[in-house]
């Protein structure tokens, strides 16, 4: 009954965090690590310690793949250097430089001790980084934040097993590229086939209801095999997030996607509550477990050490950002200086103009694969006998699916192109990265992961967890006042119009040429106000959002336009398809 009324009272303190946080102007997840710090230190609340197990294997890859199915997957290929650069390299430069100043600063604690705790402190957490998207930024910092937050934690925790190794044996640099190669490798292959059979067996599922408590197991069912098999769970469950997001349009009807997707929302509020709550509940019992004073240390050295960490931590990633900021302006340069190259390359292709020598050329120019017409065995071409050029030149035309597919390629880069140089990545944008990083619940379950026999394993526990209270109150408390001063690009209303409006006519061009097609195969109704009439108009217009929802996704696979304006024109044609069906429901059943 006990554990029932904490569990009662926690859901209503989430939703009352919810509501009272955006009326006072603090984030709701700073409110709930600041109210758990307080009822920790109530004489009749209990000592609460959670399993850290249940955090990183029960909590943490839900939230992941609910992150990841929400994650625009244009842009998240578009960003990948980027989010890569971040979640792996800047990992293990800052688990090693950090682990280096702990072993310093922390008598006898060693420096493989030190790196655990380093890559303990140094990932980002993705439920902390849910606080800036409500800051309203550009898309494009919250993609890099985004990105890297779901997949940093591979890196780190391969660091942190591979440093705990290190304390009882001898461990190379090689040992650790294979772990992470492993732990990533199984984790894609896993996560990519789990994705891909929860499409298939959802969208042979009528009953939403049932869709949506299937796709509650899709997380586990990712994350549970990888870590049994050693690789990385959280990966693992990211990956299958990104393959259904990307195949849930064509293969799931709109109820059971608007299910998935009201359903999820209530999941997230309640796990990512639970763990700033948590966070802040876990204070009083980490101070009472600090038994250990083998190394002279107090709670209140146990908090400099922190800051100083975290300082460390904020040094090191606006310098490494700074360089990934200067490699992206450098790369978008280059871009900029091949678009028109790739530009003309439309305009041939366009007026099929490619013969066999223009082919190779424009391939070359644009840095793609040279398109060449196959050759059947034995087949004689235009050319091997006194054929004129004319009929040389025809036969050297690529096939139309292949110019096609050509096309859509170039299409794909020019339309990258212009996303890069729209809203490039300056040290406005840079700064709010930086600051953005913030530390979460992850933080302290990885440190409380670390064996029961390591020295002075309560102070380095109650370190992480200063690391990520501090963090979360300090910079997530202050971030919507460095946006405020810094000013980075946010999303501009005037092209968000044009977009909307370029969308408009895209549908309205599909819709009119549906139609025409219907009355050149059926003509001028007979009776309009006939029952037959009636229905035939429902059927055409379900062919014209059908139609219209295809050409959307083959905008979205071509990079046409931003994934907010496509998600809005998708979720109009989600609501008019199922209001067509009730109304046509309601009337059968009449």
């Amino acid at each position: 009954m006990e554990v029932l009324v904490i569990v009662v009272v926690g859901l209503l303190g989430i939703a009352a965090a919810a509501v009272i946080g955006p009326r006072v102007g603090v984030a709701a997840p700073l409110l709930l690590v600041l109210v758990g710090i307080g009822v920790s230190f109530v004489p009749f609340v209990p000592d609460i310690q959670v399993d850290p197990e249940w955090i990183l294997a029960g909590v943490v890859p839900p939230l992941l793949y609910a992150a990841a199915v929400s994650m625009p997957a244009m842009e998240f290929r578009r960003e990948f250097g980027a989010i890569s650069a971040l979640s792996i390299g800047l990992v293990v430069v800052s688990s090693v430089l950090i682990g280096l100043l702990f072993a310093w600063i922390i008598p006898d604690l060693g420096i493989p001790l030190g790196i655990a705790l380093g890559a303990i402190v140094s990932p980002t957490d993705a439920v902390a980084t849910s606080i800036i998207k409500r800051i309203g930024v550009s898309p494009r910092i919250v993609t890099v934040l985004e990105g890297e937050s779901l997949l940093n934690d591979a890196t780190a925790l391969v660091a942190l097993r591979s440093a705990i190794a290190a304390t009882a044996a001898a461990v190379t640099f090689w040992d650790v590229l294979g772990d992470f190669l492993f732990a990533v490798g199984v984790a894609l292959v896993i996560g990519y086939l789990v994705g891909k059979a929860n499409l298939w067996v959802r969208s042979r599922i009528a009953d939403a209801t049932v869709n949506t408590v299937i796709s509650f197991t899709v997380p586990f069912l990712a994350s549970l095999p990888a870590e049994a098999l050693g690789a990385s769970g959280l990966v693992a469950a990211v990956v299958a997030g990104l393959v259904t997001g990307r195949g849930a349009i064509r293969s799931l009807a709109p109820q059971h996607r608007i299910s998935d997707a009201q359903n999820w929302r209530a999941i997230e509020l309640i796990l990512e509550g639970a763990v700033f709550l948590i966070l802040g509940l876990e204070l009083s019992t980490l101070i009472d477990d600090l038994s250990n004073r083998r190394y002279g240390v107090d709670i209140t050295i146990s908090v400099l050490i922190a800051v100083v960490s975290l300082i460390a931590g904020l040094v090191i990633r606006a310098g490494y950002v700074a360089v990934t900021i200067r490699w992206s302006g450098r790369r978008a340069r280059r871009a900029a200086a091949l678009r028109p190259r790739l530009a003309e390359v439309e305009r041939r292709l366009d007026e099929h103009q490619l013969d066999e020598r223009a082919d190779h050329a424009i391939a070359q120019t644009a840095g793609m694969p040279i398109i060449a017409a196959e050759r059947p065995p034995g087949e004689l071409r235009p050319g091997d006998g006194p054929e004129p050029r004319a009929a040389r030149r025809r036969a050297r035309v690529p096939d139309a699916e292949r110019v096609g597919r050509f096309r859509r390629r170039i299409r794909r880069k020019a339309a990258d192109i212009d996303y890069f140089l729209a809203v490039p990545l300056g040290w406005r944008e840079g700064t709010v990265i930086v600051w953005a990083g913030m530390r979460g619940a992850i933080t302290l379950a990885a440190a409380q992961t670390l064996p029961s026999d390591t020295p002075g394993r309560s102070v380095l526990v109650l370190t992480a967890f200063f690391v990520a209270a501090i963090s979360l109150l300090v910079q997530g408390g202050t971030i919507g006042w460095l946006v405020r001063r810094v000013k980075p690009a946010t999303v501009d209303p005037a092209a968000s119009a044009t977009e909307r409006a370029e969308l408009d006519r895209l549908l309205h061009d599909v819709a009119d040429r549906i139609v025409e097609r219907d009355r050149a195969e059926h003509g001028e109704p007979a009776d309009p106000a006939s029952e037959a009439r009636r229905e035939h108009m429902r059927t055409l217009r379900l062919q014209i959002i059908v139609a219209q929802r295809s050409a959307l996704l083959d905008a979205r696979d071509d990079g046409l336009y931003s994934s907010s304006a496509l998600a809005a024109a998708l979720d109009v044609l989600d609501a008019d398809e199922i209001s067509m069906t009730l109304r046509g429901a309601v009337r059968d059943e009449g």
